[in-house]
């Protein structure tokens, strides 16, 4: 469609507003987003759905459009503080993208007291002329309360978090223990020493896991047992504790709460692997190879007696120290434990064997204190004991998949698609302009970014490396059209571990047992997905390969399960994004006690507006924003992904190390900004070498510019007055700070 056309078209969207003021329509086709200027946001509202129409390009070819048309208005709650000014009752949100505040008359304040923290329901929308009017619908009290941020996520994102009194009522029916008549057509597992392996605060148990030596063929090899909660023999399809554990399709995780996904009797007592007593599971018994290959398997239900209740840590002591402590008190299970370090050993040679993509990255735990407050956070190691269940684990769900497959029973699978062709060519053009040789084809394999991640793992950058490698794949999501794992380089995936937590493994338990017993497991009539994810729907929904010209259409059955696989997608990123506001706003509160103060760090993210830096002791991450870098004109490499001074050739890229000040936090806004106290040597010398004319430096990029004509390169003196001034001695002039501010920095 030319530009002309698409000035006159009309596109369906939903509004998401920025804190700024202004807004954008993000479109239903998956086009770019429709700048909204703040005069166009004051009769529409954040999750708003509208037409809007485009009436210019700005000087970047990027959309700035006119709302034509309401077409619905946002039902969700707005939480904020209950404030008085001037006798008028209002509520300032707290999500800072509702750009404007709610009046509320003086009858509907209920029994709410001034800043406390209230949820509104609107009773009049805003217009051109006037504020949005609402009522108090629900208290949820002080701002310091305890687990208040919580309570403001879980209605902030729509995450439902009461159960219905009737799937309550069910789960108080039902039985405390395993009864005699749950036992028919089960094989019987009690004696065979099966063990939960998890974290120190784990409270629900879905796994267990058994091994031994055994032929395989004439060869060495293993007998791996997975014995996963049987939860589809509690939760019917259809019932009460079904329909709700749906609509939640996950539990959601914060520090020190966990919002599950079935009622605590399920999750925490009948269905939960707890050692020392009879359990209901479905079990993937595998015979493994030397080379870590599934030489054969079997799906069946079972009755089972968890021998132990082990940690990560214990397991992990136990193998790096057999006469140890830990493992004298767990000496009858030692020799288990053993086994399944070695078939693990076994498995992990097969994932490097089929060039799986595998990069450590740095995952952290909030430690927080009784009143909920950050106490530290620490870095998550993954030890082999981690790595152990997790190769169990894929294990069984490779199984499954494959189960399901040759069952010819539709399902959803677990897929992760390779990267785009646009991300691809900005990760082409990265690993070229940071001189790595190593070439990528037009479909690349898993294999091909291990080896780039291997070739590259002893630079300097490796870090930045693994990150771009990182960022340009596709986040994985539930669909029944497989097309396999692009990561963990599988032909076929899916989630089998983990039904206490996750729906799509409850409805895997429940095909599984279908093809089984030789039948056709039938979808419920899903309900239409909530407001709060049916955006995020519809862009997944636009990841579903179209099928082909000539090929059949859907049929009924397929686009239920279709359904299915994009809601569950859908509220897993909701439960995500809802963590971590959670835990950006943690740690927000957390850096408010430390302002002022100096820390070092790394850059992990660098944009058109400025670097973000994690610091190395807090691993918090915040903005050092483009105004903040100094006295000169910073231009974005995208190829690079580096800011470089056109006057001083100094640059800040993924990886380098800085010295920042925390400046200012914005709790409401969940945001951190820094201010750059001094950057690392290389950045120093780097901008000395590029100065004195080096290839790819400055001086010849201005070359390139002018026609062959360059300034000779500065005296020493000016360099380190200039690298000072980089530093954050002085603050930028007034025309670099106004260029920089066009960016649209509020997109990070």
């Amino acid at each position: 469609m030319s530009d002309k056309n698409n000035l006159l078209a009309e596109f369906e969207g939903v509004v998401s507003g920025h804190r700024d003021g202004h807004g954008f329509v993000v479109r239903d086709d998956g086009q770019p987003d429709i700048y909204l200027p703040s005069n166009e946001m004051r009769a529409v509202l954040h999750k708003d759905r509208v037409m809007a129409r485009i009436v210019r390009l700005d000087r970047k070819g990027r959309p700035e459009g006119r709302v034509t048309e309401i077409i619905e208005r946002s039902n969700a709650p707005i939480i904020g503080r209950l404030l008085q000014e001037g006798g008028v009752w209002l509520v300032a949100p707290e999500d800072k993208r509702y750009g404007q505040d709610v009046l509320i008359p003086k009858g509907a304040t209920g029994s709410a007291k001034p800043g406390q923290v209230v949820v509104v329901e609107l009773t009049e929308p805003p217009a051109l002329y006037g504020q949005p009017v609402g009522r108090v619908k629900e208290v949820l009290g002080e701002i310091d309360d305890p687990g208040m941020e919580i309570e403001i996520a879980v209605r902030k994102y729509g995450v439902p978090h009461e159960f219905s009194q009737t799937a309550m009522a069910q789960a108080r029916a039902l039985p405390d223990h395993v009864r005699p008549a749950d036992l028919r057509h089960r094989v019987d597992l009690r004696d065979v020493p099966l063990v939960t392996i998890d974290g120190e605060d784990a409270r629900d148990f879905d796994d267990a896991v058994y091994c031994e030596p055994a032929k395989v063929g004439k060869a060495k090899g293993w007998r791996l047992l997975v014995a996963i909660a049987d939860v589809s023999h509690y939760v019917q399809t259809g019932s009460p504790i079904d329909v709700d554990a749906y609509d939640r399709a996950t539990s959601v995780y914060f520090p020190r709460r966990v919002i599950p996904m079935l009622p605590e009797k399920l999750s925490n007592g009948l269905c939960s692997l707890n050692p020392g007593v009879e359990r209901l599971c479905m079990v993937c018994d595998m015979l493994i190879n030397a080379r870590g290959e599934i030489h054969a398997y079997q799906f069946y239900p079972a009755v089972m007696f968890s021998h132990a209740r082990f940690t990560y840590t214990e397991v992990a002591a136990i193998l790096q120290n057999t006469r140890g402590p830990e493992a004298m008190n767990r000496k009858p299970l030692v020799p288990y434990l053993l086994n399944l370090h070695d078939v693990y050993r076994a498995l992990l040679s097969a994932r490097n064997a089929r060039g799986a993509v595998d990069f450590e990255t740095v995952e952290t735990q909030i430690v927080c204190d009784e009143s909920g407050r950050i106490e530290r956070i620490v870095p998550r190691t993954r030890n082999d004991a981690h790595k152990l269940i997790e190769e169990a684990m894929l294990a069984a769900n490779v199984c499954s998949a494959e189960f399901i497959e040759q069952g010819k029973h539709p399902g959803l699978f677990r897929v992760h698609e390779g990267p785009t062709p646009e991300k691809l060519e900005t990760l082409r053009n990265y690993l070229k302009a940071m001189g790595v040789n190593a070439s990528l084809s037009d479909e690349p394999k898993p294999g091909e970014f291990q080896q780039i991640a291997k070739a590259t793992q002893e630079r300097p950058e490796s870090q930045q490396i693994h990150t771009m490698l990182l960022r340009s794949m596709q986040q994985a999501i539930y669909t029944p059209i497989n097309s396999g794992h692009f990561g963990l380089a599988f032909e076929a995936y899916t989630h089998f571990t983990s039904p206490i937590r996750r729906y799509p493994d409850l409805l895997v338990h429940r095909v599984i047992k279908a093809i089984l017993h030789k039948q056709k497991y039938q979808l419920p009539a899903l309900p239409t997905p909530g407001e709060a994810h049916a955006k995020l729907s519809k862009r997944l929904a636009s990841r579903v390969k179209p099928p082909a010209p000539n090929a059949r259409k859907p049929s009924a059955d397929t686009l239920a399960w279709q359904a299915a696989g994009l809601h569950c997608s859908a509220n897993e990123r909701r439960a995500d994004e809802a963590s971590r506001d959670v835990e950006a706003w943690l740690k927000c509160k957390y850096m408010r006690e430390h302002l002022g103060e100096v820390f070092s760090g790394v850059v992990t993210a660098v944009t058109s507006f400025g670097i973000f830096v994690t610091l190395d002791a807090m691993y918090v991450e915040g903005l050092v924003h483009i105004t903040e870098l100094g006295g000169e004109y910073f231009r974005f490499d995208e190829a690079r992904q580096e800011l470089r001074g056109e006057r001083t050739g100094i640059r800040y890229a993924l990886g380098s190390r800085v010295q920042v000040q925390v400046s200012r936090v914005d709790l409401d806004g969940r945001r951190i900004d820094f201010r750059l106290v001094s950057g690392d040597d290389d950045v120093v010398l780097k901008a000395m070498r590029d100065k004195s004319g080096g290839e790819g430096g400055a001086a010849s990029a201005r070359q390139d510019r002018r026609g062959g004509k360059s300034r000779p390169p500065a005296p020493m003196p000016e360099l380190k007055a200039a690298v000072r001034r980089a530093a954050g001695k002085k603050a930028a002039p007034k025309a670099a700070r106004a260029t920089q501010s066009k960016s649209r920095r509020g997109k990070r």
